[in-house]
This record gives C-alpha cells, structure tokens and sequence, in this order.
C-alpha cells in the first residue's frame, strides 16, 4: 500500500476504482494544535485524461495502479479511427479521435509511441516528447509579420496539425514540434 508520505510525481495510485497519474502536489501543516495534516494534490484519471485537485489526510493509504506501459507503433488512420500496433505481441487496436484529443494532431504513419494498459486493457496512448514531422503547407509571409516581433507565419503539418512557424521555413521542410504545447523547437536537417 501506498500511503500520502510516498507521494512524487507521476506516482500511479488507485483512488475511488479508478487509477489516478499524480500530477503535482503539496504538503499542508496547519498552525493550530490537533489540527490534520493535509496533502493537496491535481491528478489526472488515466481512463478519461480529466484532472482533478483533490486533497487527502496524511497517511492515507492508497493502492498502486497496475498500470503497464509498452511500446506501440501508429499505423494509420481510417474515417476518424486511428490504428495502433503492439510491438511485442503484434496486437492492433484502435481509439477513435474524441478518444485521443489533441494528441490525434502529432501522429505521423510509423511513429513509435507507449500505450497505457489498465488490468490488461489498453485505455491510452502516450506520445513522445518531441516529434518530428514534415510541413505540408506554410501561409505566405509578408511585411507586417514582423511587426510584433514574433516573426511567425501559420503552417500546416501532414498530420493536420497548425503551428507557428519562424518566417524562414518552407513547405516540404521537416520540423521538430513539442507534443505538450504544440511549440516549434527547430527545423530537422
């Protein structure tokens, strides 16, 4: 068991049935005499991806999630349902767009990336940090561009995904993308 004194980030523990990502948290000690100690936290249920702050006693016990995480490759995507394949035993399943949310926007066909099983079913896919991908189309730039000081133009990634790209860069190009923000970090030679 898993009490709130073992608490670190990305900490995987069972609350109410469901399993819960510890996202961040805080460790509350009341001034007043007899008071209960209290643990803030904001975690995430890793069955729907809805973060909740909740707060818990010290010493609260928790189980730990049995969460397993394994290595899955994209392979495509057919009228909004989006295939995957386990690596290891060669299994395929697929998540729908609504399922997958934004991450839907930075899967390329061959891109390696983690699912997350839950008691033996597969409930979510993890992306990688940085993807790189090949810009299908890039918005023409003019002279006011700059006069913000951003010096950006929209693009648009094979994915579908748009981003803001540095002025320079031109359709066909390469570029490495933060999946979190969906930030250009720089362009792939």
């Amino acid at each position: 068991m898993i009490t709130t004194s073992d608490f670190k980030k990305g900490l995987r523990i069972i609350v109410d049935g469901d399993p819960y990502l510890l996202v961040d948290y805080t460790v509350q000690t009341p001034s007043a005499r007899g008071a209960a100690t209290l643990v803030r936290s904001k975690i995430r249920n890793i069955l729907t991806g809805s973060v909740f702050d909740r707060t818990f006693k010290a010493g609260e016990k928790f189980e730990e999630a049995d969460i397993e995480i394994r290595p899955v490759q994209f392979l495509y995507e057919s009228g909004g349902d989006y295939a995957f394949m386990d690596t290891a035993s060669f299994e395929q399943f697929t998540f729908d767009r609504e399922r997958l949310g934004d991450s839907a926007g930075w899967l390329a066909d061959g891109m390696t990336l983690r699912s997350v099983t839950f008691r033996g079913r597969v409930v979510g896919v993890e992306l990688p940090q940085f993807v790189e991908i090949a810009v299908s189309e890039v918005e023409p730039s003019g002279r006011t561009d700059t006069a913000s000081g951003s010096a950006t133009k929209q693009a648009t990634l094979v994915t579908g995904a748009r981003i803001r790209v540095p002025l320079y860069l031109k359709e066909g190009e390469t570029v490495e993308v933060e999946t979190a923000t969906g930030r250009f970090v720089r362009r792939v030679r």
